[in-house]
């Protein structure tokens, strides 16, 4: 038994749910006569909907099919080794879930060391070896390829990523040390680091292309055909790859420091992972791949023995499963059909909800407002964004048209809500107004019709007090950008129906939202957050510590904006409103800060200017500001405001805003960016002991979130 295959035993037997991918091995005989070749097939037995994975089973079936290829290569009997997926899936790296369980830092090693040992096998054979991108290649899935002689991606790939960065790991199969020396440094920044960073941006089958990780392009249709008959010609000699020599200088140095660059403005120097797969990127430039893949191994076994890491894998779980399962959303079978929305408002809000509607639900979606001038306004912005979305290639000329002809506004209520099924409200955030809305609107829908508000901070209950039928009121809050972010708040007033609250959920599911159900509770879930700390740092500022300062205090969390910056996004009149909601209901925790109310008086919509290219508080502000004279460290102002966010948090979980821990650290990540490697918040306010000093326990289970102890 080779070294390698007791590595993949051993671990193996510390993961024994593996879902396990076969390597199957076929001959065919090419096309123009170029001889006998093995074709090895990833495959975990299941539909498109699971994609296959590498556990150390499924390493293990690869390491057998490539000691059947290799016999046969040394033999004579083949002329090339080719490697596919299942139809739609190629493969989407290791399987997380064995990451998990590990508890030892030479159990880690072994992950890293057994990737590495069976995938660069691939380019050790001898014959040339192909991968065949099909479908969905990500993390090892990618990198098994890159260890290839050749490669093809289909056109149809929708989804191509080395994602790792975004989760707390590096590329720790080949992909630091391989990438660059295939496609140059600075492409390679782009991908395993810019691109993760960015959401987890996925490239499509022609980037793959344009990029130079794969040689040749094929349609969908028939693309292994098609990689078969390129294969042939490269056997033959007829099609020779050229690739563009790496620039090994300046830019490779250049490219890194770009990527520390981008590192530092995502997470602030806040998680490793960035900056250890640029460090093995710097060190990839002498083109040393033992020496790479060496220090690759090292940086999968610390970092998967670091909290980090879990922190990721629990929001990394929170987003793709319980996201997909709303916990408290009532039996989706009580939903109604949505065949028609109404939008009360015409603003900015209101029209983004519109092309929101429209596109995913694609059905006549009317906008009404108090003149004709702001109806025209808001139609034109939805028209004009669907054409940008034609601009882009998103959609053809067929739908663009389409779907402008579903969206239309009406001054009359009554004529452009008579027959919908949904009506949601964006009008100014203040009780009387919206309670009026709502009155006109069920005065005038069907029977059967949700009424669906945007509150961001106001009581849905009281909102429907007055009404005849409180019972199909719900609280629908989305969050700005709407086709940013995708957390929606669904909020359950007193007398919400089940029907009305599994409708509101089944609408969420068709605008592709993560949906969290929330108790009627001031500010909801991630506005009550948010409102807390920055009352915090606002108070700090307020009493005399430097806006630069306190604005600097979170920064250790890697946030992905600073608490001002967050402030001007927000609107100093929008922030300064929910804080004096949050006040009226909480006057012992909610502050109402004088100097933002004076510049929210002032019409200032910005703290900071930019004339020098960096923040500085604008003189105007300044001015304004009357302060103390106690003056907090960064260290003071950080400590209060996560004192005061921990505090917040065990009062709504008492309180029953959410069901549980998990649902406020949903709402943080979908809903205001917070990062994977903090696990939304209540990971980090465990790990640094925050939790227990300020409420006497954690918000979760040691192990949930940090490494089994």
């Amino acid at each position: 038994m080779s070294s390698t295959a007791e590595l993949l035993k051993g671990a193996a037997e510390l993961f024994p749910d593996e879902v396990v991918t076969s390597a199957h091995v076929r001959h065919l005989d090419l096309p123009q006569g170029a001889g006998r070749f093995a074709l090895i097939t990833l495959d975990n037995g299941l539909d498109h909907t699971k994609p296959t994975t590498f556990g150390p089973q499924s390493l293990a079936n690869l390491d057998k099919a490539i000691d059947q290829v290799e016999e046969e290569a040394a033999r004579g009997e083949i002329t090339g080794v080719g490697i596919t997926g299942k139809p739609f899936i190629f493969a989407v790296g290791a399987d997380l879930k064995g990451v998990e369980v590990i508890r030892r830092r030479e159990d880690a090693l072994a992950i890293g060391k057994g990737g590495h040992d069976v995938f660069k096998r691939l380019s050790s054979l001898a014959v040339p070896t192909f991968a065949y991108y099909n479908g969905a290649a990500m993390g090892g899935g990618v990198e098994v390829g890159l260890h290839c002689t050749y490669r093809t991606v289909s056109r149809a790939v929708p989804a191509f990523s080395l994602p790792e960065v975004f989760l707390g790991l590096v590329p720790g199969w080949g992909g630091c040390t391989l990438l660059p020396n295939l496609i140059g440094a600075d492409r390679a920044v782009s991908v395993i680091i810019e691109n993760s960073l960015n959401q987890n941006k996925q490239l499509k089958g022609e980037q793959v292309f344009e990029l130079g990780i794969a040689d040749a392009v094929f349609d969908g249709a028939d693309f292994l055909e098609q990689s078969l008959a390129w294969t042939a010609s490269v056997l033959r000699g007829e099609i020779e790859v050229v690739r563009p020599d790496v620039d090994r200088g300046e830019a490779w140095d250049q490219a890194v420091a770009r990527g520390r660059g981008i590192a530092d403005a995502k997470v602030h120097g806040a998680a490793p992972a960035a900056y250890r797969a640029l460090d093995i990127i710097a060190a990839a430039k002498n083109g040393d791949l033992r020496q790479g893949f060496e220090a690759e191994d090292r940086a999968l076994a610390d970092l998967i023995m670091s909290d980090e890491l879990r922190s990721g894998l629990y929001a990394f779980n929170l987003v793709q499963k319980r996201a997909k399962r709303p916990v408290g959303a009532p039996d989706k079978s009580l939903a109604r059909p949505v065949t028609k929305v109404g939008v009360v408002g015409a603003g900015l809000m209101a029209s983004q909800l519109a092309l929101l509607f429209v596109r995913r639900l694609q059905v006549p979606v009317v906008l009404t407002d108090i003149d004709q001038e702001r109806i025209d306004k808001g139609v034109a912005y939805v028209h004009g964004e669907i054409d940008k979305l034609l601009l882009k290639g998103r959609v053809n000329q067929d739908k663009a048209n389409r779907l402008k002809a579903l969206v239309t506004g009406s001054l009359d209520k009554a004529e452009a809500f008579s027959d919908a099924d949904f009506v949601i409200e964006a009008v100014f955030e203040e009780m009387g107004v919206k309670q009026q809305v709502f009155a006109e609107v069920e005065a005038v829908v069907p029977e059967h019709a949700i009424l669906a508000t945007n509150t961001s901070s106001l009581s849905v209950t009281e909102m429907a007090s007055k009404l005849k039928h409180p019972e199909r009121v719900v609280g629908f809050h989305f969050f700005n950008p709407v086709a940013v972010l995708p957390l929606l708040e669904i909020v359950r007033a007193e007398r919400t129906d089940d029907a009305s609250l599994a409708t509101a959920f089944a609408v969420a599911k068709s605008l592709k939202k993560t949906a969290v159900l929330v108790k009627d509770a001031p500010a909801f879930v991630v506005n009550r957050i948010l409102t807390r700390f920055l009352g915090e740092v606002l108070r700090s500022i307020d009493e005399g510590t430097p806006v630069e300062v306190a604005d600097r205090a979170l920064a250790p969390l890697g946030l992905p904006m600073s608490p001002i910056v967050l402030l001007e996004l927000v609107g100093p009149a929008v922030a300064h409103h929910v804080a004096g909601t949050l006040h009226a209901a909480f006057p012992d925790r909610f502050a109402v800060s004088e100097n933002l109310g004076r510049v929210v008086e002032a019409g200032k919509r910005n703290l900071y200017v930019y004339d020098s290219g960096k923040p500085e508080l604008d003189p105007e502000v300044a001015a304004l500001f009357e302060t103390g004279d106690t003056v907090l460290t960064e260290e003071q102002v950080r400590e209060r405001a996560l004192d005061a966010i921990a505090g917040e948090i065990r009062l709504m979980l008492d309180e029953g805003v959410v069901a549980e821990a998990q649902d406020i650290d949903l709402c943080l990540i979908t809903g205001a960016g917070w990062p994977f490697h903090l696990g939304g918040i209540t990971p980090y306010l465990d790990r640094e002991g925050v939790s227990e000093r300020v409420t006497g326990k954690r918000f979760l289970e040691p192990g949930a979130a940090s490494v089994p102890r």
